[in-house]
């Protein structure tokens, strides 16, 4: 099925640049900087309010195209440079990574569904880890040239945007999506309509949508029911990501999982195998249940033949993360189902069932995804342990393996946030290579060829970039409260770049733990406001709208970062999302993070954090027992199980505060050799050294590709998966 050549909008731009399009419409320009730099060059305003070519293509005057082709010569070669660029990623002769180790592979690709991707800012698609990782996933699986399809949800209102009222008070803003002013596709059929495919409620049926979104070699497909064809009612199904009625948060996975199959039937692929990223995607089970009973497959056979080619992810150890519905609103939607398969719809039920026997249980998503995959993985080595003491039982290799569920730990895609400073420190030392050799750990001990006063001026040239930031937003939100030109000013001086920096940016769930650091205020009021030894930290984050308690935290924070006197020393920035997570990360001088051990499942942030030379200050929890060698970073607390949640908490802020004295700011302000801390600086170093080869996504996909993708289509094809 043909996408539509260019989205409707009206993009008019030269002949001698008529590639501009072709190169706006793939997220390749998101993670390549000489692509940005060639459009902000465009027009410069325009790109920083945007950050979205295509919205610039259609905005920009057509005088201004006069100027940039009169300046050919500083516009031109770079044009040329990155189109050069472009080409050979997108080459699709080029020998790739997973073509030079798989020659003779010539299956389907990899089908990956997930509820949100968190592509780039411009793209409101995603709420904060699960989206990030998930997009993080679909480029590195373009960079190695796997055989790969993305299947999400195109939101028409996307993730809330936050704003904090004069008494710290989280506010909710939902914002509506003009499709075609986004680097996105909509998807025809052969006679030139629209893609769409039907998925049964009951009573009635409803018309979902087929985007395409293009990242680099990969295609994702994403799903949208705000159509005309359909009744007003089951318009919004697709409206918000993270909807809070259950009922229509139920709708909206059911229409991920069974349209996921129905448009990739619709577009010819054949996935070689199903890779279900959390269990909101977990419907399209039944769907394949469905094709396969209605050419008489018999139903134990049907179950052995879907779980051969199914592999499914879990992203948390916290029980409330797990989506479960009531069993009966889930019968209400499944009847239809059952039906036209010629079963009961207990039969169905039965599969989402955590435990065999017991009433009143209700049907859970990750029960049913585990019950049907022949693999099912957690996302740290940590969490890879809680994940079988919370599901072994369900595991269909429960009988034969002591760990049925295993773990790949999580990674981050390193040319996405890397900060240009050090990037360009990368390339000037080490070589432009760098990208070819992510998991070479030999590789990666140069970077102490590094001068320690170039690393130091590239990361502090990124912490100017991360404050120019926070004030401008806090400047905005003061103006909207109502500040007074005089506090404005105050606010637009505050922040020392000089001054130790601490960042602390993620989702504000309860288990998060965004305020342990107050549990003894005096101490750490003492520590930070030392005017010898000053120390800045910074908040950032969303609480659901239906996370009270996480939104009481964030009133807390802010009450502290202005109304305490802790002001000037603490700082909440409103509205997280890509942009503010990537000057956060690419600025702060260290990366902190205090869940209650042990729920986190992984934790990404401070994996890009570190590739950026910031310090890693964190539980023992996620991916950090995996990562800290005691050179690269420090830990709070230690491995101990805790049944007393108060005497977690104070054994933890107690930990931080005297490494926080004792350790992190002397080795920050004492001993400095010409003004430069060259002990932190060894520091930074042994972080990107250890941090960057084992923990970059290239590296996670690889282990996927290794450790089951190429296993499973081994079993599912009868032969070998590394051919």
């Amino acid at each position: 099925m043909p996408a539509q050549p260019f989205p409707s909008a009206d993009i008019e731009v030269p002949e001698e640049l008529s590639r501009l399009r072709e190169l706006a419409y793939n997220l390749w320009w998101c993670w390549n900087p000489r692509a940005r730099r060639l459009f902000s060059w465009i027009h410069t305003q325009l790109w920083d309010t945007y950050k979205n070519p295509v919205e610039l293509l259609i905005n920009i005057e057509p005088s201004r195209w006069e100027t940039v082709l009169a300046d050919g010569g500083a516009f031109m070669p770079d044009y040329r440079r990155v189109m050069r660029d472009f080409d050979r990623y997108i080459d699709p002769n080029k020998k790739t990574d997973f073509a030079s180790k798989y020659p003779s592979y010539n299956g389907g690709p990899v089908a990956y569904i997930s509820t949100e991707f968190g592509i780039h800012e411009s793209l409101g698609i995603y709420s904060g880890g699960l989206g990030v990782l998930s997009a993080d996933h679909a480029k590195a699986a373009s960079d190695s040239g796997l055989p790969f399809v993305g299947i999400g949800i195109m939101y028409r209102k996307g993730y809330f945007h936050q704003t904090v009222d004069p008494d710290g008070r989280q506010h909710h803003t939902f914002r509506n999506f003009d499709f075609y002013r986004l680097p996105l596709r909509p998807l025809h059929t052969a006679t030139g309509r629209d893609l769409i495919v039907s998925v049964e409620f009951p009573d009635r049926e409803v018309q979902v949508r087929v985007w395409q979104l293009t990242v680099g070699r990969v295609k994702l497909y994403l799903l949208d029911t705000d159509i005309v064809e359909n009744d007003p009612a089951d318009r919004p199904i697709t409206s918000q990501l993270y909807v809070r009625g259950r009922e229509m948060r139920l709708c909206q996975e059911i229409v991920l999982g069974i349209g996921a199959v129905k448009a990739l039937r619709e577009l010819g692929i054949q996935p070689a195998l199903w890779h279900m990223n959390e269990g909101h995607s977990a419907f399209l089970l039944i769907e394949r249940f469905r094709e396969l009973l209605r050419e008489d497959v018999p139903w134990e056979q049907a179950v052995e033949q879907i779980r051969a080619s199914t592999l499914f992810t879990t992203h948390t150890p916290v029980s409330a993360g797990h989506e479960t519905f009531d069993i009966e609103l889930v019968r209400k939607y499944m009847a239809v189902y059952a039906a036209s398969m010629g079963v009961d719809v207990a039969k169905i039920l039965d599969l989402g069932l955590a435990f065999p026997e017991g009433g009143g249980q209700p049907f859970n998503l990750t029960a049913l995804a585990i019950r049907m995959s022949c693999c099912s993985n957690g996302v740290s080595r940590l969490h890879g342990q809680i994940a079988n003491q919370m599901w072994r039982h369900l595991s269909p290799n429960a009988k034969t393996e002591p760990e049925p569920i295993k773990y790949v730990t999580n990674g981050v895609h390193v040319p996405t946030w890397l900060g240009p400073e050090i990037r360009n420190l990368i390339e000037d030392e080490i070589g432009t290579g760098w990208e070819e050799n992510l998991c070479d750990p030999a590789y990666w001990q140069q970077v102490n060829k590094f001068t320690d006063e170039d690393l130091w001026d590239r990361h502090y040239h990124q912490k100017q970039r991360l404050i120019r930031l926070v004030r401008s937003q806090l400047v905005e939100q003061w103006a909207r409260h109502g500040k007074s030109p005089d506090e404005m000013r105050e606010m637009a001086g505050m922040l020392d770049p000089n001054a130790l920096t601490i960042g602390f940016g993620r989702r504000f769930a309860t288990y998060k733990r965004s305020g342990l650091i107050f549990q003894n205020y005096r101490r750490l009021r003492s520590i930070i406001t030392d005017p010898a030894h000053p120390v800045q930290i910074i908040f950032s984050g969303k609480a659901h709208p239906a996370d009270v308690p996480g939104q009481e935290l964030i009133q807390q924070i802010i009450h502290m970062a202005f109304e305490s006197d802790l002001r000037g020393h603490i700082f909440f920035v409103e509205d997280y999302e890509i942009r503010i997570a990537r000057h956060l990360v690419q600025g702060s001088d260290v990366w902190l993070n205090t869940p209650r051990r042990p729920r986190e499942a992984s934790g990404t942030s401070g994996m890009k954090a570190a590739m950026n030379g910031a310090i890693n200050f964190s539980v023992c929890d996620g991916w950090w027992p995996e990562a800290y060698n005691g050179r690269n970073g420090w830990m709070i607390g230690d491995d101990r199980e805790f049944d007393n949640y108060e005497m977690q908490d104070y054994e933890d802020s107690s930990s931080f505060y005297d490494i926080l004295e004792h350790q992190v700011i002397p080795l920050y302000y004492e001993n400095r050799d010409r003004d430069l801390p060259r002990g932190w600086v060894a520091m930074m170093k042994e972080s990107m050294a250890s941090i960057i080869p084992a923990f970059s996504s290239a590296r996670m996909v690889d282990d996927y590709v290794r450790e089951a993708y190429m296993p499973i289509v081994g079993q599912a094809d009868g032969s070998s998966g590394q051919q």
